[in-house]
């Protein structure tokens, strides 16, 4: 856990459990990291898990369409989130695998392998061991919902589809024709999401929606850090 030099004056006694949900490219990753590392919290990326189980799947020709497999091949992975200045590293099976999780090939099998409910009934279960003693920002997309359904405070991330479009291909340096083929992926993503029989992309009745299409990174921290300090009072 990383604590920041004023934690131990700020932070209450009760240690909070804080879910950001939101579709992909809503800016909920990078949020997430900062306000963990503000508040001197565990940043627990529910994505980072899913798309080490993808890589598995990939390293070991499994099909991302055969569920009983991706759960056998889940009991037997071991995924460690180490938080360091620059965000999670993502450890599987002892590798480090920050990077290469977020390629697209990677990208695309995790949003395949996540559709599955035996898959998630697991994952849903670490998660919560996980994130059971407070102290933690959980990002995701089904974290208010079906994880933390009882999370101290939801935050729903959301931004229009052509912004959240622009973004992605801003991270990942995107231009010319693959930037359409980004564009395609990112709505085919959206729709298996929202659409998936287990768990689908919602905001928790009682999220806070926060729009931040208009928004720079640091008015939707600031924004969120205001509801955090509300709960701590």
């Amino acid at each position: 856990m990383m604590m920041n030099d004023h934690s131990s004056d700020e932070q209450p006694s009760r240690k909070l459990i804080i879910a950001v949900d939101g579709p992909a490219g809503a800016g909920k990753s990078t949020i997430a990291s900062r306000l963990a590392r503000k508040l001197g919290y565990v940043n627990l990326e529910s994505g980072a898990m899913y798309r080490a189980l993808a890589l598995k799947a990939i390293e070991r020709d499994a099909s991302f369409d055969d569920e009983a497999a991706l759960v056998e091949l889940a009991q037997n992975l071991h995924i460690q989130l180490e938080p360091t200045i620059g965000g999670n590293r993502t450890l599987l099976d002892g590798r480090d695998v920050s990077a290469r999780i977020r390629e697209r090939d990677v990208s695309e099998a995790a949003s395949r392998v996540s559709v599955h409910p035996k898959v998630r009934e697991w994952m849903v279960a670490r998660q919560r061991e996980m994130g059971a003693g407070g102290g933690v920002v959980m990002e995701g997309r089904d974290i208010g919902t079906q994880v933390f359904p009882n999370a101290d405070l939801k935050i729903f991330l959301d931004a229009d589809p052509v912004v959240r479009e622009q973004r992605r291909m801003a991270q990942q340096k995107i231009k010319g024709d693959v930037a359409a083929s980004v564009a395609a992926e990112l709505r085919e993503r959206d729709r298996r999401d929202r659409t998936r029989a287990a768990s689908p992309l919602v905001a928790a009745a009682d999220a806070v929606v926060i729009n931040s299409s208009l928004l720079s990174e640091d008015e939707v921290l600031e924004r969120v850090e205001e509801l955090v300090g509300q709960k701590q009072k």
